[in-house]
């Protein structure tokens, strides 16, 4: 029995160092400049950057169990996961937790830590296409089989700086697929489609990430006021 589970194991291991490294991929390099403008303004206009940025609350739920109530204009997040519920601000990392509806007085910041680290990331697969001019980012142009995508480098800012995305566009300039080179992985170049794109008040939101698992966006809604994300209550009440 013992020799089976080390052959198994044996083999296990082979099968994962081959896939590493069929999959891995070296980050591509691109050239800066007026192209690569061009190239996220044209996908900014197509997916109507305006409207995400004019909208003022925005919910949705992220694979494992992680539901989000935005308040964009004052930036305030709820995040709820099991038995949490924590309100806080990313700027400040402040905010009151609560587990089974009780308020705690204890471990405050570890779980708002925890918080900011779950809306950083799931937020950052619902929003990616709109924060590809943010501060701290540069942009390149990079030939994507026979093609020009997008490649987005962060240099600061948000969980992990230097990460990077090579964006692949259709003709319009809409993402219909993104491939990353990131700290927390280390296979480079993993692919997820970026579909099913939806219209929220105007901003276009995908909502199914196609890749080694299946990341899929549910619940998204937006309204003008966040208390209408939550049976007509302000979630955010007690930290304002």
């Amino acid at each position: 029995m013992l020799k089976k589970i080390l052959y198994t194991l044996a083999l296990l291991i082979i099968v994962g160092i081959t896939a590493f490294l069929i999959a891995d991929e070296p980050l591509p390099e691109g050239e800066q400049g007026a192209r690569a403008e061009y190239l996220a303004e044209k996908m900014l206009k197509n997916l109507n950057y305006e409207a995400w940025q004019d909208l003022n609350a925005i919910a949705w739920s992220y694979p494992l169990g992680h539901h989000f109530i935005w308040d964009k204009k004052a930036n305030l997040v709820e995040a709820t996961w099991d038995d949490k519920r924590v309100i806080f601000s990313p700027e400040t990392k402040e905010g009151k937790v609560y587990i089974e509806g009780e308020e705690q007085t204890e471990e405050i910041e570890e779980h708002i830590s925890k918080a900011f680290e779950y809306f950083a990331n799931d937020s950052f697969w619902l929003i990616a296409p709109y924060k590809v001019t943010d501060p701290g980012t540069k942009r390149s142009v990079v030939d994507y089989e026979g093609k020009e995508a997008l490649l987005v480098q962060y240099t600061s800012g948000g969980v992990t700086p230097g990460d990077s995305y090579l964006w692949i566009l259709d003709d319009k300039g809409r993402p219909t697929a993104w491939k990353f080179w990131v700290d927390i992985l280390p296979i480079g170049g993993l692919k997820f489609s970026w579909e099913n794109w939806v219209n929220v008040e105007g901003a276009q939101i995908s909502t199914l990430h196609d890749g080694l698992i299946d990341i899929e966006i549910e619940d998204l809604e937006a309204a003008s006021d966040v208390a209408q994300l939550n049976d007509g209550t302000d979630p955010f009440a007690p930290i304002r």
